[in-house]
């Protein structure tokens, strides 16, 4: 099967929509592979996974997933048969009935990482400095500025809801880019899930949004995951 017949649908996490992977896009259109992004609400994390589902529904042939973040754990509850292999990038992989606060108090967090607060309607936001400081450290001012000025909030009970299984890490190849420059999910806990996935490890000293910091990255282990799906 040519990699031109598997699909890639990526999934943006919080603070972020779907432009937040325009680099990663034009760099597997250049090598011949069409993705697109799933937008999602942020508000809940069944709505979230629906969403995606949605777009996986939308694309043809064997389909990759690819997950930034928060999104790892939608990309783990969906179920379509087409979906062949699963891509992390610096993402959360929760078990069956794990919470995202689990894996995130699991170690010490960055002495850098955002002091989060929920507003009254239960919103997670980032402040600008959080962006410079924490998100995207290695992006330049422009990016920081748009990162900052785009970005749409994760409702807090998207973190503290526990997953429903089974999830599908078990059941598919996996792939995980460790960013070991992250600040707001700690390099030991991306290893501690990769690990647990059996996942094909590919760390990187990179910022946690390499997806804009160094796309070529992302696109050299999306482009794995896509020739292994074609191979078979």
């Amino acid at each position: 099967m040519a990699i031109q017949h598997v699909s890639v649908v990526m999934a943006h996490g919080g603070w972020a929509d779907g432009s937040s992977w325009a680099r990663v896009i034009t760099g597997l259109a250049a090598h011949g592979i069409k993705a697109v992004t799933a937008p999602l609400p942020l508000t809940d994390l069944a709505d979230d996974v629906a969403a995606l589902n949605r777009s996986i529904e939308r694309m043809p042939g064997p389909v990759v997933l690819a997950a930034h973040a928060y999104a790892g754990a939608i990309i783990g509850l969906v179920h379509p048969e087409r979906v062949k292999a699963l891509v992390y990038v610096t993402a959360f992989a929760p078990d069956d009935g794990e919470k995202l606060t689990d894996l995130f108090f699991r170690a010490e967090p960055h002495p850098q990482a955002p002091k989060l607060a929920p507003d009254s309607a239960n919103l997670l936001w980032l402040s600008d400095d959080a962006f410079a400081t924490a998100f995207a450290q290695n992006a330049s001012a422009d990016d920081l500025t748009v990162l900052a000025a785009v970005q749409r909030p994760l409702r807090f009970s998207c973190m503290t809801v526990a997953t429903a299984g089974p999830v599908l890490w078990k059941k598919v190849p996996t792939w995980y880019l460790v960013a070991e420059h992250d600040r707001m999910i700690v390099p030991a806990t991306q290893r501690f899930m990769a690990e647990r996935m059996k996942a094909k490890i590919k760390p990187h000293a990179v910022d946690h949004t390499p997806i804009i910091t160094a796309p070529a990255a992302v696109v050299d282990i999306i482009r794995d995951a896509v020739q292994s799906v074609a191979g078979n």
